[in-house]
């Protein structure tokens, strides 16, 4: 993993999410090694070679250019993050993150995290401070050879759902991303985070190209027709509606 610190001009950028005004990426890159990740686009935006999922840029002077521009800007959600992961392992070193979060809370900025991490929970202690504040956790599968065929450096799934529980005793505003759909009991996985979510996102595999060879050489090519997301989608929903 190359690892390297970088100063940035700008760090609050505007958000094309719906319902999502601004955005905060402290990070450049990921560990976590998704292979059907959709950021991997912000190569280009970078000086690396290295495959994306081997390299990370620590944005070393986020929170102060945060503070200058937080200043100008308008009172809306904030989302952290849309293309990497506000929590990945060096986030307990630098704490980007966290510095990024102590200016919205001063401020009362809304924010929304997503992560796949249960280090999210180290900043309990801040969301519980928000006046508006959700946190979401990505999970993608209930199945953890599946999860490490697809996400081999992220955190196993039951750590995922241990953070959301711990969450949700805090009265944090939790919701989980299925997204992208994986192979998995969907049942399984909708008992496990029913209990500690208050909505959900389900998605469909956006770039199945990326992948193709892998889907082929496991043989879960099924998983990009639309019967089997529908199947799926159907049995989440009727769970976590209940």
């Amino acid at each position: 993993m190359n690892i390297k610190t970088v100063e940035v001009k700008s760090i609050l950028s505007r958000s094309k999410i719906p319902g999502v005004t601004y955005c905060i990426n402290p990070y450049i890159g990921c560990c976590h090694g998704c292979i059907y990740c959709y950021a991997d686009f912000m190569k280009k935006y970078s000086n690396h070679t290295e495959p994306w999922g081997e390299f990370v840029d620590i944005k070393i002077n986020a929170a102060e250019i945060l503070k200058k521009q937080i200043k100008k800007a308008k009172k809306k959600t904030v989302i952290i993050s849309s293309v990497t992961d506000p929590y990945n392992p060096l986030e307990i070193k630098y704490q980007i993150t966290r510095e990024c979060l102590k200016i919205l809370l001063e401020c009362q900025f809304p924010i929304s995290i997503l992560t796949k991490s249960p280090l999210v929970v180290r900043d309990i202690d801040l969301f519980t401070k928000f006046k508006e504040c959700e946190v979401g956790l990505t999970i993608t599968t209930d199945n953890e050879q599946i999860r490490k065929i697809f996400e081999p450096n992220s955190p196993p799934i039951e750590k995922r759902v241990e953070a959301l529980q711990k969450l949700k005793e805090h009265n944090i505003k939790t919701y989980v991303f299925i997204g992208p759909v994986l192979p998995m009991n969907p049942e399984n996985l909708g008992k496990k985070v029913a209990p500690f979510v208050d909505h959900y996102l389900i998605d469909k595999m956006n770039y199945p190209n990326k992948i193709f060879k892998i889907l082929q050489k496991h043989k879960y090519e099924f998983i990009l027709s639309e019967k089997y997301f529908q199947n799926i989608e159907n049995k989440l929903e009727s769970l976590l509606e209940k």
